[in-house]
């Protein structure tokens, strides 16, 4: 029994310890002083509502998605139709999220209906019009399941990529979360610079590459009069004496490539020293930048990011290695933005800001003035309490309850939690629950006692009869609070947070701990013959 109960006394002793270590780095001053050099660095992160940030609402043009998807499709279905010696017309897209493509020889259209059924079962084919002329055009769209996909693939990647951006930017515990209607919130918890991160975060990165036509006219296009399938974009050129010039460009309607497959940028310096960005695709991204460049030697390659166009360069040859750069009149600090948000990921679509709220510290400081003097009130009053009605057995009770707040504090900067205003008040439920377990034990203890048993003999038994009463309570609680973070929203998650840490530190210090402290009370007393309880 010695031998166990030194055991269970090292067990507490080095969950105290534990507890103090990843608790004091988060009292101010203790982690610049000398103490706080051997302490652990993690500490507990306060959320928007207490530490005050930024907050913003964020929105996902998933149409602008929805064509891009499309107009990769037709590509790939040129290219693949190719290798089957089956010839298809440029396709492009229309209006209502639709493909348009044509098949140049009506011959061929039982074997293009099979290659289409087989490769591309995410398109279905709305409309077959034969022409006088032998081709067959074909108007498609895609089919509903994978629509759906889309959208939610493309706010997942948005939300991935934000998050990405953000964890660059060196932001402590974002809140980032989807919302209905393709939307994001994301909250900012002390930024220190909010302008630079809101461009950051607000600037799409929408990458694509288009191919220029040349021969368009330029007059002609100035006045709206544009060929079929092109657009009119503008490129801001560096003239000899310093001055800048928008020289107009007309680029296919449709982008032969995006962003998405880019999975390094940085910034480097071309021979004049003037900043430029250099980008890597990923596998699949060098096959179609290889096969995109070799289809147009000697054509201009428009850079188009968030729709302005950076540069035009003229592809000499097919360009192999999935390599690029984006040059344009760029000072370091916007090309370094400009490559984290690239080497972060390109936002699949369009994102515009809805809602932009700057939350201020003053508010979050009255918050937690507010919170804590709640805590406190409530923590004295539970201990005064316990030792007034329980006597001992109450202030055993009270050490407990003072080591269940160390643990939960400790839980909380271990493992990188956000302390919210909820997460405070389920801070002082916990402190309730906490003291209900002992309140329970100590009813049971007395009761035997009332039978006739000894001290000893009514502590045994006290613990046994309410431990899985105690068990059977706080297990159906943490369930609830782990369906709480998973379905709620951010207050609601902290609030959550904290009531899982704090039910299970209250069970391991009240059925554990204090069984502990009675152990060692009642041995060092072999001939106790009352307890105070």
């Amino acid at each position: 029994m010695k031998g166990t109960l030194g055991l269970r006394i090292a067990g507490v002793l080095i969950a105290t310890l534990l507890g103090l270590a990843y608790m004091l780095p988060s009292i101010p001053g203790v982690s610049q002083s000398g103490l706080g050099a051997i302490l652990p660095d993690d500490r507990i992160n306060l959320g928007l509502d207490l530490k005050g940030g930024i907050h913003l609402t964020l929105e996902v043009d998933v149409n602008k998605a929805i064509d891009n998807s499309l107009a990769q499709i037709g590509h790939d279905i040129r290219s693949f139709a190719r290798d089957k010696k089956i010839m298809v017309l440029k396709p492009h897209v229309l209006s209502g999220e639709r493909l348009e493509f044509t098949l140049l020889r009506k011959d061929q259209q039982s074997d293009f209906d099979a290659f289409l059924s087989k490769n591309f079962s995410s398109l279905a084919v709305q409309a077959v019009k034969p022409s006088d002329d032998g081709k067959v055009d074909y108007i498609a769209q895609m089919t509903p399941e994978y629509h759906k996909h889309i959208i939610q693939l493309t706010v997942d990647q948005a939300v991935k990529t934000i998050r990405n951006r953000i964890d660059e930017f060196g932001v402590a515990e974002p809140d980032i979360r989807k919302q209905q209607g393709g939307r994001i919130q994301v909250q900012l918890p002390g930024l220190q610079d909010p302008e630079r991160a809101i461009k950051i975060i607000g600037k799409t990165a929408h990458l694509e590459f288009r191919i220029v036509d040349d021969n368009a006219d330029l007059e002609r296009a100035a006045k709206g009069i544009l060929p079929p399938d092109r657009v009119l974009m503008t490129m801001r050129t560096q003239n000899p004496d310093g001055t800048y010039m928008d020289r107009p460009l007309v680029v296919d309607k449709n982008a032969v490539l995006t962003g998405e497959y880019i999975t390094d940028a940085k910034t480097q310096f071309d021979s004049w020293n003037q900043p430029y960005v250099s980008m890597t695709f990923n596998n699949s991204g060098a096959r179609l930048f290889e096969r995109i460049t070799a289809e147009n030697v000697k054509k201009r390659m428009a850079i188009v990011l968030d729709g302005h166009v950076y540069s035009a360069p003229v592809i000499q040859e097919r360009i192999a290695g999935g390599r690029a750069s984006i040059s344009g009149q760029f000072t370091t600090d916007q090309a370094h933005d400009l490559a984290i948000v690239l080497r972060a990921g390109a936002l699949p679509a369009p994102v515009k800001v809805l809602e932009q709220r700057t939350v201020g510290p003053s508010l979050g400081q009255e918050s937690i003035d507010q919170g804590v003097n709640a805590a406190i009130i409530g923590t004295c009053m539970v201990l005064l309490f316990m030792v007034v009605y329980y006597g001992f057995s109450g202030l055993i009770a009270d050490v407990v309850l003072a080591l269940n707040i160390v643990l939960i504090m400790a839980g909380l900067a271990a493992f990188g939690a956000t302390l919210t205003l909820p997460g405070i008040a389920g801070i002082i439920l916990t402190i309730g629950m906490a003291v209900d377990a002992n309140v329970i034990i100590f009813e049971r203890i007395r009761e035997e006692i009332r039978k006739g048993l000894t001290p000893r003999a009514a502590i045994d038994e006290g613990y046994a009869r309410a431990t899985l009463t105690i068990l059977d309570a706080n297990v159906t609680t943490v369930i609830a609070a782990i369906i709480l973070y998973e379905f709620g929203t951010g207050p609601i998650r902290g609030f959550a947070v904290t009531l899982s840490l704090g039910i299970i530190a209250s069970m391991f210090t009240a059925i554990f701990v204090s069984r502990v402290l009675f152990d060692i009370y009642t041995n060092s007393r072999p001939q106790l013959q009352k307890l105070s309880v």
